[in-house]
């Protein structure tokens, strides 16, 4: 008699969450259709105003998802380190709560870590030849630069170190202490991956990227706040 096969690892998908009413069921409804055989959706409300968590309450916690709710806005960093403590799947993705990166990509990003290859999966905008929405020239050459300066660092070579999908063995994030509260926890957690020396693969993404108009929170006070954060965790900071 043959052995059956092994089941497939829990994925954990955490989706931070802030003021995102217009977009939240759809990014729930995507999550849910993704093609994962065995999944956990975990969001982490950080104090929405805007209708998103009476929104949650009342279609979503305990039926589609678990939901976290965080009685003051602390930022994405702060929403994760949320998430990442709540997680209870082998595998966990980030996921934002906007429509910017598509759920259906999963088994890409997934693939090096099922195939023993990585522990840690970044998915890059800049590499492979998906769909990328022409947004703004100068947010390119941000991500561009301080995926650069993070590079000089921590001497891996990413491409997109500012990209919201990172998968990681959940194993790997035990081991990390999220300290940053909002957008510099990219580049901290670039930072302490690096560290660990485990094995980080890219993969290409689309990206479905959206304008302040609809709903884009990201600033230059955020992109000088990961500057320090890249400074702060590849050098004085252990």
């Amino acid at each position: 008699m043959q052995p059956s096969s092994a089941p497939p690892p829990l994925v954990t998908i955490v989706i931070p969450c802030f003021n995102e009413k217009k977009t939240i069921r759809d990014i729930i409804a995507a999550v849910g259709r993704a093609p994962v055989a065995n999944k956990e959706i975990l969001i982490v409300d950080d104090c929405s105003t805007d209708g998103t968590r009476d929104l949650l309450r009342a279609e979503v916690d305990g039926k589609l998802a678990r939901v976290i709710y965080h009685e003051h806005n602390q930022g994405k960093g702060a929403a994760l380190r949320t998430g990442f403590a709540a997680a209870t799947g082998e595998i966990v993705i980030i996921q934002d709560a906007d429509l910017e990166y598509d759920p259906d990509e999963y088994p890409k990003l997934l693939a090096p870590i099922l195939n023993g290859k990585a522990d840690v999966v970044f998915g890059s905008r800049f590499m492979g030849g998906e769909p990328h929405r022409v947004v703004y020239f100068w947010h390119m050459v941000g991500n561009r630069f301080l995926t650069l300066l993070s590079n000089m660092f921590t001497n891996i070579n990413v491409t997109d170190m500012e990209t919201c999908y990172k998968v990681f063995r959940r194993d790997v994030l035990k081991k990390i202490k999220i300290e940053e509260n909002r957008f510099g926890f990219e580049p901290e957690i670039t930072a302490k991956v690096a560290r660990l020396g485990c094995p980080i693969y890219e993969v290409g993404i689309a990206y479905y990227g959206r304008t302040y108009a609809e709903g884009k929170k990201i600033g230059w006070r955020d992109g000088f706040r990961a500057i320090f954060a890249i400074i702060k965790y590849n050098t004085w900071h252990t």
